[in-house]
Parts: C-alpha cells; structure tokens; sequence
C-alpha cells in the first residue's frame, strides 16, 4: 500500500496510512481498505475542489472550507471539513455550495454507490457526519450574537477544539488563518474584525505567536458554551 497519504487527528497530528501505524478505529481500517490502489487528490490551498452529484470527498489531509453565497454575492462560511471527514453535494441543498482547500489538502473520492456497498463506510460516515452537524449549529448559534467580538470568541474556541493542540500558555489553532476568512466566518467585516483581534490582544485572551497563528490563552474561561464534539477514532 503506497504510504504516501496520512491520516491526521484531530489534534493535527499525523499518521501513516499504514498497517503498523494505522489507528486499529473502524473509520480507518475502512479507509485501508477502500484506499489501496486508489488515487489520492492533492489541492493547494486556495483552490476550489469539484463537486459532483454522485461523488463525495473524505480529507485525509489539511482542512476544506465550505461555503456558499448570499444573492448580493457576501460569502458565507457553513463548515469546515476536517481529517476523516466526508464533504459533497449529496450532503447539502444549498446552492451554490462550494468548498475550497484552505489549507492544502489531500481528499480521497468515492462514489455513493461504493459507500451503500459497504456497511462499515456507511456507519462511519454517519458519525462523522454527526460531528459536522453538531459544528452546523455552533456556527449558527455564534452568528446571532449581536457583539463581534463575542461571535470571534466562539469561532476561535470553536477552531481551537477542532484544530488546537497545547501550547505553553494557551491552546494554538494549527492554522493561518486571514482576517478576512474570520470576517466570512462569523458574518462581520475584515476591518472589525481586525479590531476585535486587537481588543482580545489587548485583554491578553489570545496572542500572535511567530508564524502568524492565533494561540488561545484561556480557552477554558467560556468552553462550556459551545458543544462538545463526539468523540470519533
């Protein structure tokens, strides 16, 4: 089996898509399965990745933006797609719907006919899927809130459970992420949202480290107001 592709965690750490290093979790002995001889599609960040009515995509590696758009044309961020999970039309009834690599990223694609073949894919789809549902509704809940800063909170506590992994002093989001990809997040404009950024610095909440990612340095203060994701392997 070609060793090229990883699985990552959820902590962003990453592991070989191997026997001796596979994590013994049905989700991925399935991928195991399913993956040998198949191609894997790499998508620098940035570029948007294709859709198909009958297809559906599972990240083995990096982080899919999905998105659609207002009539007056305002981007709208409805979900990330993490490691091992699933993305596609077949998902949504929104139009448009699109997903875009922002980070870059490593899919593997299967037809839905191969997923109602197969029990064990289907039964993990459904969980992993749960998980995205769950994200579906923190993102809805931190947009009615009236207060910007508020709402960056929760998206940044929300990144941080997803993608964080500690650091000294604070939880860093594995991701470099633009003011502008947090203003489409929580419907909010670059400019306010740069000056919650500052606010939040200023109250020593969160910091900038060197590469430019956001480490969080209280993440437990308001946790409990956001979901709790199921655990999945």
């Amino acid at each position: 089996m070609p060793p090229s592709l990883r699985i990552e965690q959820q902590t962003g750490q990453r592991h070989d898509l191997s026997a001796d290093a596979l994590n013994t979790t049905e989700w991925r002995r399935a991928l195991e399965e399913i993956y040998h001889g198949r191609n894997i599609f790499s998508f620098t960040s940035g570029q948007g990745i294709p859709l198909h009515d009958q297809e559906l995509w599972v990240v083995g590696r990096g982080i899919v933006q999905l998105n659609t758009l207002h009539a007056c044309g305002d981007e709208v961020l409805v979900g990330l797609a993490l490691p091992s999970m699933p993305f596609g039309l077949s998902f949504t009834t929104l139009d448009p719907y699109v997903a875009i690599a922002l980070t870059d990223v490593a899919l593997i694609r299967f037809t839905i006919a191969e997923i109602e073949q197969s029990p064990q894919l289907t039964a993990s789809i459904y969980r992993h899927l749960k998980r995205r549902l769950q994200q579906t509704e923190t993102l809805l809940s931190l947009v009615s809130n009236r207060r910007v800063e508020e709402r960056l909170k929760q998206m940044l506590l929300l990144l941080q459970r997803e993608i964080g992994h500690p650091v000294p002093g604070g939880v860093k989001i594995s991701l470099r992420l633009t003011h502008q990809h947090l203003a489409n997040a929580i419907s909010s404009t670059r400019v306010t949202v740069t000056r919650a950024l500052g606010q939040l610095q200023e109250e020593g909440w969160l910091w900038i480290d060197k590469d430019r990612q956001i480490i969080v340095s209280d993440p437990g203060a308001t946790s409990g107001q956001l979901y709790r994701p199921t655990p999945v392997g």
